[in-house]
């Protein structure tokens, strides 16, 4: 009697890794699939209801819907307009209430608002944050990504607050 002949086509070991293969690349692109279509991109941001207190024992309840653009408490405006003069930013960018009109970086009076819902609906200070200190996280549509890398080195946390409030302080919302 004649050896038998294996199949070259398959194996039984090769079967079973398919077989593995299938069963785990099934559950992952369902939770790929589930992560991607249930977490908030694309859908309106949520009410949000705050209550303020007015310096009295009386409080109000206000409504918000939109993005958060909350500041930091230890944010300083003014703190942070010098942080933005001393920083270089106004040879990049235009900023209306730091009197610039550099032209390398997207305008700030309108961009980071745009720029924020464009990057999934994020908090317009964490976007403004954010694009300080890792701006190639998100680069503007027609600009390039030229923004210096090291203000998250060379800034503190401090200033790196004051110039979020700064730069939300006179971005239009």
């Amino acid at each position: 009697m004649a050896p038998r002949k294996k199949n070259p086509w398959t194996s039984t070991s090769e079967i079973l890794l398919w077989i593995l293969f299938v069963a785990l690349l099934f559950p992952a692109a369902f939770a790929g699939y589930a992560v991607g279509h249930y977490t908030s991109l694309g859908k309106p941001p949520e009410t949000v209801t705050e209550t303020v207190t007015n310096g009295s024992t009386e409080t109000q309840p206000t409504t918000t819907t939109g993005m958060t653009t909350t500041t930091s408490s230890d944010g300083g405006v003014a703190a942070g307009k010098d942080v933005f003069d001393s920083s270089g930013c106004a040879s990049c960018h235009t900023f209306s209430p730091a009197g610039a009109s550099g032209t390398l970086g997207p305008d700030l009076d309108s961009a980071p608002a745009r720029d924020a819902a464009a990057d999934g609906n994020m908090a317009l200070d964490a976007f403004i944050k954010e694009s300080i200190v890792d701006p190639s996280a998100y680069v503007a549509s027609g600009y390039s990504d030229i923004m210096t890398k090291t203000f998250g080195q060379t800034l503190t946390a401090k200033q790196i607050d004051d110039l979020v409030a700064f730069v939300l302080s006179g971005t239009q919302h």
